[in-house]
């Protein structure tokens, strides 16, 4: 197995997907369209896909039937980077290397561009559930679970409700367990959801194989969170494409703060190690499918090393 060129054949998989659900259209509302594509489409590792694809993968599942979940996911996660960059909450010029929607929009057409992509995102998931309904008459029912479980995974228990605690806990000093809270709802839980859609999807749900996958793929969410606070303070701000520093220069509870810089390291390891550890318990499981068990393993250890 390629890790790199399969990593890249999902993202340029989703790329091509999301451009297909959200085309450009010449009418009288077409200035949403431009905002919504120019955040949607100007790259990133597109993780969270990656995550359906490859757990779907596993558990006998083609990316084209959950694709529509994915890019759901996808438009989920970056209309809650809009806002996230607004004045109102971390005022951020760049993202990704470029202008951030409301520098180059403005904030009222950020805002109904993050709107819009949140409500289009149910739209395309409920064609896939939909196409579920279709494929699987007797299964319907699952299509109507992943809709909800991806709601509740974007909502006040999910990444919303951990923007609150991140919103409410400027200035003060979080507790440990508080901020776990909040690291993993704000990116724990859109980093989950991709796997427990998979889960859903294949109706392993409450199944060993099940709970495996939703650990992993909870560890990678916490993982992800620590290596972005660890970035924050030594990342290059040209390979990060936006600032760096701005932790501290807000006075947040981060990792690096609660633990130290090494400290946070070192639980980053752990966390790391103990995805690798399940991805070898399913190796053991699904002897037939070595190589989707070693793009999990190796998606651990790029997560981990990763410099932006």
């Amino acid at each position: 197995m390629n890790f790199k060129a399969q990593l890249q054949d999902y993202a340029s998989f989703t790329d091509m997907k999301l451009d297909f659900y959200l085309p450009p259209l010449d009418n009288d509302q077409k200035s949403i369209y431009e905002a919504m594509r120019y955040s949607l489409l100007c790259g990133g590792k597109r993780i969270r896909p990656v995550l359906a694809y490859s757990t779907a993968a596993l558990l006998g599942i083609s990316k084209e039937d959950v694709a529509p979940f994915a890019c759901a996911i996808e438009m989920i996660h970056t209309y809650s980077l809009i806002h996230d960059d607004l004045p109102a909450m971390d005022n951020d010029d760049y993202r990704r290397g470029q202008l951030t929607c409301h520098k180059k929009f403005g904030e009222a057409q950020a805002i109904l561009a993050g709107d819009a992509l949140l409500t289009k995102a149910f739209e395309i998931a409920g064609i896939g559930a939909i196409e579920l309904a279709n494929k699987m008459p007797e299964q319907a029912v699952r299509g109507a679970l992943i809709l909800r479980a991806l709601a509740a995974s974007a909502g006040s228990e999910g990444m919303v409700g951990g923007q609150v605690i991140d919103l409410e806990g400027e200035e003060k000093v979080l507790s440990k367990e508080t901020h776990e809270t909040l690291c993993a709802l704000k990116t724990g839980a859109l980093l989950t959801i991709p796997v427990q859609i998979s889960v859903l999807y294949a109706g392993m749900t409450n199944t060993p194989v099940g709970d495996l996958l939703i650990r992993y793929a909870q560890g990678l969410g916490l993982a992800f969170q620590i290596k972005d606070d660890i970035l924050d303070v030594e990342g290059d701000a040209k390979l990060l494409g936006k600032a760096t520093g701005m932790d501290e220069k807000c006075n947040k509870t981060t990792f690096v703060s609660l633990y130290g810089l090494e400290g946070a390291k070192a639980r980053l390891k752990a966390l790391t190690e103990e995805s690798l550890e399940i991805c070898d318990q399913l190796s053991d499981i699904f002897p037939e499918r070595t190589e989707q068990c070693a793009f999990l393993r190796e998606l651990a250890i790029f997560l981990l090393e990763r410099n932006h």
